[in-house]
């Protein structure tokens, strides 16, 4: 395919967004966040464009996320500035597409996480299929879930976006549309017919004739259990309940934070409970942008980003080591203001 790292097209009534690095499975880098963007500002004007749809390049996945190793690399050895624009412009791009007067249609179909559900679990409609793989694995890497997934996940049913948070477990179909990541369900065989027919048609109509039913999902019979455990008020006493817990899957997850950065996992709950009192997505930006430049100030990230995915070795040594280690005024300060007073400032000030 072509080196260009967004493809644009028009297809009949339907202007084409394809990601197109798939040997990173599409990951977003500045450039291709300018290039949608672009994209958007032209189509929006247009009234030939009566839809936009989004794919993403390969086999793999629509987009595996924000590309983290330049993240690592300016965190590491630069000042931060570069990942700080990044962001800035990241997220308002969420923000616009959340707000895009015409369908935007996001074909969710492989992997999607991180940077990949912001430009994509915003739309107006999100298709689904049964490869579809959505996360927000922030907690792994020493980061903390971002792009408006806070606003996302402290929305879905229950103590289940908590779970996700924290965990960043992986989840399917069935499981995105239970959350309120996604809305319709397309198998991956019906999608190159539905790209066709939403070219000629109106979004209802096409939709129309690919929508099925998803397979059986997973949460929806775990939430009992989720919801008792991570209704909880700290990160320590979610971890209490859930190894106290009889179920196998609760105690995994038990398992699985704690592999996480441990302020990561602090900063996470604490976004995710002041999430569910903001009342629009811009706010919730507006305040993940504060927390993930906050980052940039932390040992955990380089290292997460290190152990998972420039070493590999997985092994990654945080630092506070503990949850115990990590106080309250360590985790309110990843919400102030950024040093430099540049604030994303998509919500008017009261």
């Amino acid at each position: 395919m072509s080196e260009e790292p967004v493809l644009l097209h028009r297809a009949g009534r339907v202007g084409r967004i394809v990601l197109n690095r798939p040997r990173a499975i599409n990951a977003l880098n500045h450039e291709m966040v300018r290039r949608v963007d672009g994209a958007l500002d032209a189509w929006e004007r247009d009234p030939g464009v009566e839809t936009v749809v989004i794919t993403g390049a390969g086999e793999r996945g629509l987009c595996a996320g924000g590309d983290i190793r330049a993240v690592h690399d300016d965190a590491r050895d630069g000042d931060g500035s570069a990942a700080a624009a990044f962001w800035y412009d990241e997220y308002r791009l969420d923000a616009r597409i959340a707000r895009f007067p015409k369908p935007y249609v996001a074909v969710m179909d492989g992997i999607v996480m991180g940077g990949g559900v912001g430009i994509s679990a915003h739309g107006s409609v999100r298709i689904v299929t049964e490869r579809s793989r959505i996360a927000m694995p922030e907690t792994g890497i020493g980061f903390v879930p971002d792009v408006g997934g806070t606003y996302l996940l402290a929305r879905a049913p229950g103590e289940l976006g908590t779970h996700l948070g924290l965990t960043g477990a992986q989840i399917g179909a069935a499981d995105a549309l239970l959350c309120g990541l996604a809305d319709r369900f397309v198998p991956s065989d019906a999608v190159p017919a539905l790209l066709d027919d939403l070219a000629e048609h109106a979004v209802p109509d096409a939709l129309a004739r690919h929508v099925q039913p998803p397979p059986q999902g997973e949460l929806g019979r775990r939430q009992g259990w989720i919801d008792a455990c991570y209704a909880a008020d700290s990160v320590e006493e979610i971890l209490r309940r859930l190894l106290a817990h009889g179920d196998p899957a609760a105690k995994e997850a038990a398992e699985t934070l704690l592999t996480r950065s441990p302020t990561s996992l602090k900063v996470t709950l604490a976004a995710l409970r002041r999430a569910r009192r903001l009342d629009t997505l811009e706010q919730v930006l507006d305040q993940e942008y504060r927390v993930s430049v906050a980052t940039l100030r932390t040992a955990d990230l380089v290292e997460g980003i290190r152990a998972q995915v420039v070493d590999k070795d997985r092994r990654p040594r945080w630092s506070p080591a503990t949850l115990a280690e990590v106080t309250d005024a360590d985790v309110d300060r990843f919400f102030a203001p950024t040093p430099d007073g540049r604030e994303l400032g998509l919500a008017p000030t009261p």
